[in-house]
C-alpha cells in the first residue's frame, strides 16, 4: 500500500510549514558564490568536430582517437553489435567483442586475465571495494587520483594515507599493521606532474609484509614499458601473483572504458562481487571495438610509445630553455608551474586564444596546492607543432611565471 501522506501537503495548523519549493536548492547558489569568490568556477565548453586549436589538453597520448584504423573499428563494431551493450555484462552486455578485447589486453600487458568496465573510474572503484574488507589495511599514496581516493572511501577497509612516492614510509605503515590483509595503492604515473611511482620498490615493500599491490596504470599504458605494455611491465611486475593493475581505454588507446588486469582468480572474484561491474551496463560495442583496434595498432607499431616519450622530453627541454619551470617527464605528461590559481586560469585562456589548448590544474584538484598548466605530449605531434606550442606558452606566460608558486 502506498503511504499517501508523503505526497500530501501538511494540514493547516500542523507542525510543519510549507516552504517555497524552489527554496530547497537555495544552498546551491550560496555554494556557487563561494566557489566563484575562490576562483574555482568550472564551465563546460563545447568544441566543434574540426577544431583548429592545437590540443595539448586531452589524454590522447598516441594520437589514435582519430586514426582511421581506430574509427573504422568503432564503426564496424557499432554496425555489427549495435549502439549499446543493452545490459549489464552478466545479463546481456558481454559480447564476443568484449571477450576478445579482454584476452588481447591481458596478453599484451602480460597478465593472466582482464575484465573490462565502462570506465577507468569504475574499474578502480571495483578493485578497491571488492579486494578489501573491514580487516584490510589500505596504504594509499597521498597524490593518488580521485578515482582511487573515492574507491578508498567506499571500501570498508582501514585507509592510511602514505607520503608521496615513499616506499620506506609504506613499509613502516605495513610493519605496524594488525590487519589480516593489506593493499598498497598507487598511480603508476601521477597525472599532475607526470612523475612515475617507484613501483619495484613499492612491490618489494608490499611483498615483504604480505600485502598486495594495486597499480593504476592509466597514464602508463601505451607510453611506458616495452612497446607501450605499461609501467607494470617496465618495473618487471607483469604477471606477478600479488599485483593487480587497472587501466583506462580512453587515453593511449583513444577510446572509452577501463579494465582490471591480474591473476585469474582476482578477475573471477571481481566478476562475482564488484558492484560497478554487476550493476553497470556493459561498455558500448563501438568503444570496445575502437580500443581493440588501437591495441592492435600499437602492437604492430610499438615505436608509438617511444615517440610519445620523445615529445614529452622535447616539450620539457624547450620550455625550460625558455625560462619556464617545466617538470621533468617520466611518461607523456609535462606541467609548467604558475604563480597562482588566477594566473593559471588566465594563462590557459590566453593560450587558447592564441590557438593552443592546455590543461589548467589548481587547488583543490592538485594535492600539493600548486597551480600549473598541464600539457599532453601526444606521439603524433610534429616538431613544428612542438615549437609552436612552446612559443605560445612562453609568449603568454605571466610576468612572474618563472617564479612558480
Amino acid at each position: 500500500m502506498v503511504n499517501r501522506s508523503v505526497f500530501e501537503a501538511p494540514e493547516a495548523g500542523g507542525d510543519r510549514t510549507a516552504a517555497d519549493p524552489a527554496a530547497v536548492f537555495d544552498w546551491l547558489d550560496e555554494s556557487a558564490g563561494q566557489r566563484a569568490r575562490a576562483g574555482l568556477t568550472r564551465t563546460l565548453r563545447s568544441r566543434p568536430a574540426e577544431d583548429p586549436v592545437l590540443d595539448l589538453a586531452g589524454n590522447d597520448y598516441l594520437g589514435l582517437t582519430r586514426h582511421p584504423a581506430v574509427t573504422r573499428a568503432a564503426a564496424d563494431a557499432a554496425l555489427r553489435w549495435g549502439a549499446g551493450a543493452t545490459g549489464s555484462r552478466l545479463v546481456t552486455g558481454t559480447t564476443a567483442l568484449h571477450t576478445e578485447l579482454e584476452e588481447e589486453l591481458a596478453a599484451f600487458c602480460g597478465a593472466e586475465a582482464a575484465l573490462v568496465f565502462s570506465s577507468g573510474y569504475t574499474a578502480n572503484l571495483a578493485a578497491l571495494t571488492a579486494l578489501t574488507d573491514p580487516d584490510t589495511l589500505i596504504v594509499s599514496d597521498a597524490y593518488n587520483h580521485a578515482s582511487l581516493i573515492d574507491g578508498c572511501r567506499l571500501a570498508r577497509a582501514d585507509v592510511h594515507r602514505a607520503p608521496h612516492s615513499d616506499p620506506a614510509a609504506v613499509a613502516g605503515i605495513l610493519a605496524g599493521r594488525d590487519h589480516r590483509r593489506a593493499l598498497v595503492v598507487t598511480d603508476s604515473v601521477f597525472s599532475v606532474d607526470g612523475n612515475a611511482a617507484p613501483l619495484a620498490e613499492l612491490a618489494a615493500a608490499a611483498r615483504r609484509y604480505g600485502a598486495a599491490l594495486l597499480v593504476d596504470d592509466a597514464h602508463g599504458l601505451g607510453v611506458l614499458g616495452p612497446g607501450g605494455t605499461g609501467a607494470t611491465a617496465a618495473a618487471g611486475l607483469a604477471g606477478a601473483p600479488d599485483v593487480v593493475t587497472t587501466v583506462t581505454l580512453s587515453k593511449s588507446l583513444g577510446s572509452q572504458g577501463g579494465a582490471v588486469l591480474g591473476p585469474r582468480r582476482v578477475v573471477r572474484h571481481l566478476t562475482e562481487t564488484a558492484r560497478t561491474f554487476i550493476f553497470d551496463t556493459g561498455l558500448a560495442p563501438a568503444a570496445a571495438g575502437a580500443a581493440l583496434g588501437a591495441l592492435r595498432l600499437l602492437r604492430a607499431e610499438p615505436h608509438r610509445a617511444d615517440r610519445a616519450r620523445e615529445v614529452a622530453r622535447a616539450l620539457a627541454a624547450r620550455l625550460s630553455a625558455a625560462g619556464l619551470p617545466a617538470s621533468t617527464p617520466d611518461a607523456a605528461v609535462v606541467s609548467v608551474r604558475a604563480p597562482g590559481p588566477e594566473a593559471a586560469v588566465a594563462w590557459a585562456a590566453d593560450c587558447r586564444r592564441a590557438g593552443l589548448a592546455v590543461g589548467c590544474f589548481r587547488p583543490p584538484s592538485v594535492p600539493d596546492g600548486v597551480s600549473r598548466l598541464r600539457l599532453t605530449a601526444r606521439g603524433d605531434l610534429t616538431d613544428d607543432q612542438i615549437a609552436r606550442a612552446v612559443r605560445i606558452i612562453a609568449a603568454t606566460a605571466p610576468v612572474d611565471g618563472t617564479a612558480g608558486a
